[in-house]
């Protein structure tokens, strides 16, 4: 009898429903082994779908149906294998093997049943979880082709801390990435450029046929690239009166519209971060890893007066206020040395994105990244960008910043830039930088 119990918990954990068909109810163990044989089938196919097409599987994972299903098939396989299980210790008689046994055979399929269980359990979360996140952030609308080979995309860096009336992007980049490797080439483009360029359809062209900010002109106090956005929120959101509807802002399109221009690209979708709300997606990682070149502070005023820290050069672990002030701080820097920290805090988040991590802590990174991203990238695209970052992996990235002494933001060279932009999103995988 000890043998046999031994014998059917041990066929329960490796093919359940094995233990009914042999010794119990023959209808429960046919169901059990169906259930089964399908969860392996099913697996199986998504071995060999991933091998030959993975974005159909990379869609899958990212589409909300297809997430719904993966929850409901979790759920109901792990109520099966708990029913399954206490059958089985039902099968085994307990009561009728040696004594110093019972206890083993118990905690080992108990053991076995939480853990199985658990992990079902957990990944019936984490895909709601996904689900949800999913439809929080991302947009319904079509996907849109790649133009000429490329996806581009505009990325907003926008401060929104506790001394700010409202959100202004002073971080502005453009990520285009090629379609065919995954190529990523990234564009910093500084705040206080000016004279800025609109693209040929753009409604801003008619009140600034020069430029904004060419001469000086422009309907707010300071007339410079991140000043389009707070304009057209605030003075003229009537000029681009589908935004909203389209899952974006009147001040989101026209800053769309001036780097259009500017680069001589398209742009077919936007990524708004909020710098503040970092703080939170930055602790849900676990925080991160900066090698720190200069002095700074955290807090404190101009005259350095009321100070709470310092953060100190060399190679340092940062908690998300920390990280937050590294990329913010002002004091003895120029913007485009806040342009490069904030580019190495964007890195460094990217590099602890690993699998593993973001697993480990799924439901703070899915509950922080809802509050940090809006985007008009739409569900039906992710599966194909997350191929692209696979691709994108160990690849270099080309990185072209727009600043001086290369270019003078008060005196732009836009025929420059553009052929910049041009030159780069032409090279090839083996002879970027």
């Amino acid at each position: 009898m000890t043998r046999r119990a031994w014998f059917l918990v041990v066929l329960n954990l490796l093919i359940p429903g094995s233990a009914q068909a042999l010794a119990g109810s023959r209808k429960l163990g046919r169901f059990g082994l169906r259930a089964t044989l399908s969860l392996w089938l099913l697996v199986g196919i998504a071995v060999v779908v991933y091998l030959l097409w993975p974005v159909v599987v990379f869609s899958v994972a990212t589409n909300p149906i297809g997430l719904w299903v993966a929850q409901v098939l979790l759920v109901a396989y792990a109520i099966l294998w708990i029913v399954l299980t206490f059958d089985t210790l039902r099968l085994v008689k307990l009561v009728r093997i040696k004594g110093s046994m019972r206890p083993a055979v118990a905690a080992f399929s108990i053991v076995t049943l939480v853990v199985l269980t658990g992990t079902a359990a957990y990944g019936a979360v984490v895909a709601g979880t996904t689900r949800d996140t999913i439809g929080n952030v991302f947009a319904s609308a079509p996907p849109e082709p790649p133009i000429n080979g490329r996806y581009n995309i505009l990325l907003l860096g926008g401060d929104a801390g506790p001394d700010r009336d409202g959100l202004r992007p002073d971080s502005v980049s453009v990520i285009s990435i090629e379609d065919a490797t995954g190529k990523v080439s990234m564009f910093g483009l500084p705040r206080d450029l000016t004279s800025i360029p609109f693209s040929a359809d753009s409604p801003m062209l008619a009140n600034y046929p020069n430029g904004y900010g060419y001469n000086d002109t422009c309907d707010v106090d300071v007339c410079m690239l991140n000043s389009i956005y707070t304009e057209v929120e605030l003075k003229s959101p009537d000029l681009y009166p589908n935004a909203v509807a389209e899952g974006s802002e009147p001040g989101i399109e026209a800053m769309r519209d001036a780097v259009e221009g500017a680069l001589g690209i398209q742009i077919q979708y936007y990524v708004l971060i909020d710098m503040y709300g970092f703080e939170q997606l930055i602790n849900a990682l676990g925080g991160i890893t900066i090698d720190v070149k200069e002095r700074l502070p955290i807090g404190g005023s101009e005259d350095l007066s009321d100070v709470g820290a310092w953060i100190e050069p060399g190679v340092q672990h940062m908690d998300g206020n920390t990280a937050l002030w590294y990329a913010r701080s002002r004091h003895g820097t120029s913007d485009y040395d806040r342009m490069s920290r904030q580019r190495e805090v964007q890195e460094a988040m990217i590099q602890q994105m690993d699998p593993s991590n973001v697993l480990a802590r799924f439901q703070d990174v899915a509950a922080a990244g809802s509050e940090v991203v809006k985007t008009d990238i739409p569900q039906g695209t992710l599966g194909r960008f997350v191929e692209l970052a696979l691709l994108a992996k160990g690849q270099p990235i080309t990185n072209v910043d727009f600043v001086p002494p290369l270019i003078d933001p008060e005196a732009p060279d836009y025929s420059l830039i553009q052929q910049m932009t041009a030159d780069a999103m032409a090279l090839t995988p083996a002879e970027g930088d």
